[in-house]
């Protein structure tokens, strides 16, 4: 093997020639890529290093029971990270024959990209984990092609990227084995849900890669973050943007006709509550009323229950005094086809000032509830996206109709004047109408109507 570095101040060969205050945005990326290549240079001798002392069997000689743990101590890093490092030093090392000949490392591509500070530690971890994960024979045969290949690649590719080719070249080489890995991901498929005691659900799941696959094709738009109004960006974090996304990916469940059916009725959340609860006014805090009960058997407070009850595929169930079923839902509640038609046509996905059609099924509220005798029709409906729908609702803005268009009225918390908002078409369907404005139509013929 080669030498071991001649010990030197490194420190002083590190220190930059000028500040880097001083330094132009160009001389400083020019910096900070240089040193990246220095650590990468200084971290394959490090690696050389390592497979000296792994030869020597240095760790005997403490209470270390394997290099990768002396490494982990002697280096205060993680064990992860102490194997990757004794394992890659394996394959880059330079190798010496019995008779003191010099031969290259089992690896030589990814030994000289490494030398070169062209790739770092990572880019090795996968170039290692793909070879060692090839069948037997393409081992025996094509090793070199791949670990080329592979080197080749990771002076271009990031770390990540570079490990979906060595999957690929696997699947390539080793079908059958590829194919009983997805079974056997099949096989390790689960999912778990719970109710905690505060009545929130926790999920927990390991999907195969198809499933895995079809759920974030689903999940991606509809957890996407909400377009900026006024510069602001979407407030929510992308653990709520993904619950927001899985609430909105359950309605698009719950409204489509495949959805199985159990006892001939297509899959329903239920809502059991007293219908004076159901009924009381929204005027003020301590007026929301007594809790309703869901299917889950925990509590909701009315004031959601009224939310839910404007649209979707959701059963109230109103009780009497006695806690007996006086109403189990209302036909004229969910607004039918043609009157969500008209409201889309009206409307957009959604009403609300400033909305641009953030990603979820559309939900067709009441501006007069439902329970409190409003109709269900075009007058009296608006559509709205399942964030402006809960912000209505919580936040208790009230609704007018002015020339058949719907005008939002925000509360006191929000605008201390109340300052009416019209509302009715969403930004796309706006942009259609100006698009329309500035494009001429164009006319037919002479003569022609």
């Amino acid at each position: 093997m080669t030498p071991l570095l001649n010990t030197q101040d490194l420190t002083v060969q590190a220190t930059p020639a000028q500040s880097v205050v001083s330094c132009t945005d160009a001389e400083l990326a020019a910096r900070i890529q240089g040193l990246e290549k220095e650590m990468r240079v200084l971290l394959w001798e490090q690696l050389q290093c390592i497979a000296e002392a792994d030869h020597r069997a240095i760790h005997t000689d403490t209470t270390a029971r394997s290099l990768p743990v002396w490494l982990q101590g002697l280096l205060n890093i993680d064990p992860r990270d102490a194997k990757t490092r004794v394992t890659v030093a394996r394959n880059v090392e330079d190798r010496r024959s019995l008779y003191g000949e010099t031969m290259p490392p089992d690896m030589p591509d990814t030994a000289a990209a490494l030398s070169e500070g062209a790739i770092g530690l990572d880019h090795a971890r996968v170039i290692v984990n793909g070879i060692r994960r090839l069948p037997e024979y393409a081992r025996c045969h094509q090793v070199a092609e791949v670990e080329a290949t592979l080197a080749g690649y990771a002076r271009t590719m990031s770390p990540r990227e570079l490990e979906k080719l060595a999957e690929r070249i696997r699947y390539l080489l080793d079908q059958d084995g590829a194919h009983r890995n997805e079974e056997d991901q099949h096989e390790a498929r689960e999912l778990h849900y719970g109710t905690t005691r505060d009545g929130m659900t926790v999920i927990k799941a390991k999907l195969d890669r198809e499933t895995g696959a079809k759920f974030a094709a689903l999940m991606q738009p509809l957890a996407a973050p909400r377009p900026e109004i006024d510069g602001e960006k979407d407030p929510r974090t992308v653990g709520q943007r993904n619950a927001d996304g899985f609430a909105a990916l359950l309605n698009l469940a719950l409204d489509h006709d495949g959805t199985p059916r159990a006892g001939g009725q297509r899959p329903q959340m239920t809502i059991a509550i007293d219908f004076d609860d159901l009924k009381q006014s929204l005027g003020f805090i301590n007026e929301d009323g007594m809790p309703g009960t869901l299917n889950t058997e925990r509590a909701i407070t009315a004031q959601n229950a009224r939310r839910i009850a404007c649209d979707a595929e959701v059963l109230p169930i109103v009780l009497d005094g006695d806690s007996l079923p006086l109403d189990v839902g209302r036909a004229k509640r969910t607004a039918p086809t043609h009157i969500r038609t008209a409201l889309l046509r009206r409307d957009g996905v959604c009403a609300f000032p400033g909305c641009d059609r953030p990603p979820g099924t559309p939900e067709a509220h009441h501006v007069q509830h439902w329970v409190d005798g409003g109709a269900t029709n075009l007058d009296n409906m608006v559509m709205l996206c399942a964030h402006h729908h809960r912000t209505l609702h919580n936040q208790r803005w009230d609704i007018t109709m002015c020339d058949g268009r719907p005008e939002f009225i925000p509360p006191p918390t929000v605008d201390p004047r109340r300052t009416p908002k019209p509302g009715g078409t969403a930004l796309p369907a706006r942009h259609r109408e100006y698009l329309r404005e500035l494009i001429p139509v164009p006319r037919g013929p002479a003569g022609a109507p």
